[in-house]
């Protein structure tokens, strides 16, 4: 069994640094994209404050399909280009949105939500496998600092699936 020590750190980079070594251990040596799914989201979620979603939504050949994760039951399938997750996957760019009311289209899967990071998933390929979600009840939750966190901790998981 792993067991993930708590995050000790002055900086927010610092934090993101050492999740993304407990994370690189935690899915060392398997490939299986559902078993690192499931370990990666309850590892952020336990490790980051006030968070109130964690997971990814795979890309089936046609919309996004929930996976793993940690938080309420959520929206099951999702659109390409449709809320904050459809448009990650369909234009391959990390979505950070500080207020989800203000996003044009946002899909409201928990009330509670009022920020959003969500980073597309891309195999070494080039074929979309899904995207990574984090969701907060707290307003301007996420800045750059997540963005690079969140996209280091993404390409851990991309490296996990061809081990």
């Amino acid at each position: 069994m792993f067991a993930a020590p708590k995050i000790d750190a002055s900086s927010k980079s610092e934090a993101y640094a050492q999740l993304v070594e407990q994370a690189r251990g935690l899915l060392a040596g398997e490939s299986n994209r559902v078993a690192n799914a499931a370990h990666l989201s309850a590892l952020v979620f336990d490790a980051l404050p006030d968070l109130n979603w964690v997971g990814i939504y795979f890309f089936d050949g046609r919309e996004l399909v929930v996976g793993p994760f940690q938080g309420k039951p959520a929206c099951v399938r999702i659109a390409l280009g449709k809320g904050v997750c459809g448009t990650a996957a369909a234009t391959r760019q990390t979505q950070l949105v500080r207020d989800v009311h203000a996003f044009p289209g946002h899909i409201a899967c928990d009330a509670a939500s009022n920020s959003e990071i969500v980073v597309p998933i891309v195999g070494r390929d080039g074929v979309l496998v899904g995207v990574w979600d984090v969701d907060s009840p707290k307003l301007a939750r996420f800045d750059d600092e997540d963005r690079a966190g969140m996209e280091a901790l993404v390409r851990v998981y991309v490296d996990s699936l061809v081990a």
